[in-house]
């Protein structure tokens, strides 16, 4: 196959091209990335020569050239967003135009040419659960979302999914927990946590650091892309989880502890404006229908994580 990746140069698009290459070695990748702040082409820089691989710096916004590039492709794979919560607090605009607009933009030019098309969207669409509680989120939970970065994303799955339901095209959704691994971005936990304990350096963390998240290694959130654009079914959602629910700060306490740091670096800083209490999915369809499970254990991927960005520091 030939695939489009858009927001291939971030986190989880960069760990699903190298992932991919691994395991189809004889299908070809486009790579479609606006090269913001979040894009990294060290990410990519082992793959860059490959003869099926070319990179294209433009934005999904932009409806020519989105729509140039599906004509030429057997799948298009969307991880172009803006994720931080921090700044689509602050700037909620360019959030509405890379979530929304942008995906709007990828659907029309999939309508014209029947193009398999996968949109990979979050938990933070189904807003927040209760600190005490053991429900979780399923394929058929309301969404509510509390934050500009999330009502982003849900807009964007709902339009994916009138897509669906009015032109009948080839798409899926998946709906991820809390990705973490190498590549990631600086100014996510787990990498923030670990450059600055290495570097001796205060250690921010929200409130009392008791909200919870799930999560997932980023190379079973690609093996699970995988199982889902072989064999998902048209118009369904799949939501994605390793049912590796840990809070904030005993995430950060076992970093610290891996990397032989005090919990004196430990700062607890003013809350985040709305923030979620707990995420958790419920994975069993995918588990079930699809026969995918993760492989990586919370601390083998805190392990492989902590190389990575060790190594990042010695270069």
């Amino acid at each position: 196959m030939k695939l489009l990746v858009t927001g291939g140069l971030g986190f989880i698009g960069s760990s699903f091209i190298h992932y991919w290459f691994r395991n189809h070695p004889n299908d070809s990748i486009i790579n479609l990335d606006k090269v913001t702040y979040a894009a990294n082409f060290k990410n990519v820089g082992e793959i860059k020569g490959r003869y099926d691989y070319s990179f294209v710096k433009g934005d999904i916004c932009n409806a020519a050239l989105v729509s140039r590039l599906v004509m030429d492709v057997d799948a298009v794979i969307n991880f172009a967003a803006e994720t931080h919560v921090d700044n689509s607090i602050k700037n909620p605009s360019a959030f509405i135009r890379s979530n929304v607009v942008g995906v709007y933009r990828i659907l029309n030019a999939v309508k014209k040419n029947e193009t398999r098309f996968h949109h990979v969207s979050t938990d933070e669409v189904y807003g927040s659960l209760g600190l005490n509680s053991d429900k979780k989120f399923t394929e058929e939970s309301r969404y509510d979302p509390r934050n500009p970065y999330a009502a982003t994303k849900a807009a964007a799955d709902h339009l994916v999914k009138a897509y669906y339901n009015t032109y009948k095209l080839p798409v899926t959704i998946s709906n991820c927990s809390n990705n973490y691994g190498p590549r990631q971005h600086v100014e996510k936990l787990i990498p923030k946590t670990i450059i600055n304990a290495i570097k001796n350096k205060p250690i921010p963390v929200y409130g009392n650091g008791m909200q919870v998240r799930n999560w997932i290694y980023v190379e079973d959130h690609c093996s699970a892309l995988e199982k889902i654009l072989g064999r998902g079914e048209y118009g369904e959602t799949y939501l994605v989880s390793a049912d590796g629910e840990k809070r904030n700060i005993d995430v950060v306490r076992s970093l610290l502890k891996l990397l032989n740091k005090n919990d004196a670096l430990i700062q607890f800083v003013k809350d985040r404006p709305g923030h979620d209490k707990r995420y958790a999915l419920n994975s069993s369809k995918i588990k079930n229908d699809l026969r995918w499970k993760p492989r990586f254990t919370f601390d083998k991927g805190l392990k492989l994580t902590i190389k990575h960005y060790k190594r990042t520091l010695k270069r």
